[in-house]
C-alpha cells in the first residue's frame, strides 16, 4: 500500500455499496440463523422488526440501502399485514389463496442453495492459490480436540458485533476530548499500523483507543468495511457467534482500488 491513498475522507461522503457484501436474501438468512428458525416455519413478525432495525442502522452508517433492500423491506411489511389481517371465509375454504410466506421461503431456499455452490467453488478456489489459510491445524493441535475452526464473518454478522459494541459504549463514562472529525483515510492508516503489531486483533478492541464517542466508532466501522472491500484484511469468527477477529492480510494484485482513486 502506498503512503498516500485518495480513500473518501468524510463519512457523510463515504457510501458502502452493499452487492459488494451481501444482498437483502443474505440478511434474511442471517436471521433466521440467528434466531435459530426453522425456514420453513418464519416468525414473519420478528423478522420483519429486525429487518428493519438492521435498515435503519445501516442507513445511518450510510450504508447503500436502496433498490432490493427496501423492495424486501416493503415485502415484508405487506406478508405481514396479511397474515395478522383475517382472511375471508370464502378464500379460506376454497384454499387455493397461497401463504405469502412460501413464495419468499421458495426464495431463500434458491438462495442458500446458490450461496452454497458458490462458497464450495471459492474455497476449492483459494486451496488451489494458497491465497489465504488460517492456521487451524496447528491451532487445533495445541487447543485439542473442542478447537472449532474459524469462519469467515459475514457483513450482517459484522454490524450485529457492531451493535453490540454501541450500544456497551452507551454504559461507558465519556472521555471529555476537543471535538475532532477523524477520516476514513486517517483511521484505516490507524488501524493497518495497529494491526501491523500483532498477528491478529479483536474486532472490538479496534473500537477502544479514540473518545468513545459514536462518531468515531462509525468511523471506524465504515474503515474495516473498507479494509475487507480493499481487501487489506480478514475478519474471522469462532463458531457461529462467538468471537470476532481481524486479520491483516497481504493485498492482492486483483484488488479493488480505494474510493476516488482513478486507477
Amino acid at each position: 500500500m502506498t503512503e498516500h491513498t485518495d480513500f473518501e475522507s468524510s463519512p457523510d461522503a463515504y457510501k458502502v455499496k452493499l452487492d459488494t457484501f451481501e444482498g437483502p436474501l443474505d440478511l434474511l438468512l442471517h436471521l433466521i440463523r440467528k434466531n435459530e428458525l426453522d425456514i420453513y416455519a418464519i416468525p414473519i413478525a420478528l423478522i420483519t422488526e429486525q429487518y428493519l432495525a438492521y435498515i435503519e442502522m445501516m442507513q445511518e452508517l450510510n450504508l447503500d440501502v436502496a433498490g432490493e433492500f427496501l423492495v424486501m423491506a416493503s415485502t415484508l411489511i405487506h406478508i405481514k399485514s396479511r397474515t395478522l389481517l383475517p382472511r375471508p371465509p370464502t378464500v379460506q375454504e376454497a384454499g387455493d389463496d397461497e401463504d405469502p410466506r412460501e413464495a419468499l421461503v421458495r426464495r431463500l431456499l434458491e438462495h442458500q442453495k446458490y450461496k452454497a455452490a458458490a462458497e464450495l467453488l471459492h474455497e476449492r478456489e483459494a486451496l488451489r492459490s494458497a491465497q489465504y489459510m488460517r492456521p487451524d491445524a496447528r491451532v487445533a493441535e495445541a487447543a485439542g480436540d473442542d478447537y472449532e475452526p474459524e469462519l469467515e464473518v459475514d457483513l450482517f454478522s459484522l454490524l450485529a458485533a457492531f451493535r453490540g459494541v454501541l450500544q456497551r459504549a452507551v454504559r461507558r463514562p465519556r472521555m471529555v476530548l476537543p471535538p475532532e472529525q477523524m477520516s476514513i483515510e486517517d483511521r484505516i492508516h490507524q488501524l493497518l499500523d495497529r494491526l501491523s503489531e500483532t498477528e491478529a486483533c479483536g474486532f472490538e478492541d479496534l473500537f477502544n483507543d479514540g473518545d468513545g464517542s459514536r462518531s468515531f466508532m462509525i468511523v471506524t466501522f465504515l474503515a474495516l468495511l473498507e479494509m475487507i472491500r480493499l481487501k487489506l484484511i480478514r475478519v474471522f469468527q469462532s463458531g457461529s457467534f462467538g468471537a470476532i477477529r481481524v486479520y491483516k492480510r497481504a493485498r492482492p494484485t486483483d484488488a479493488p482500488h480505494p474510493i476516488g482513486d482513478p486507477g
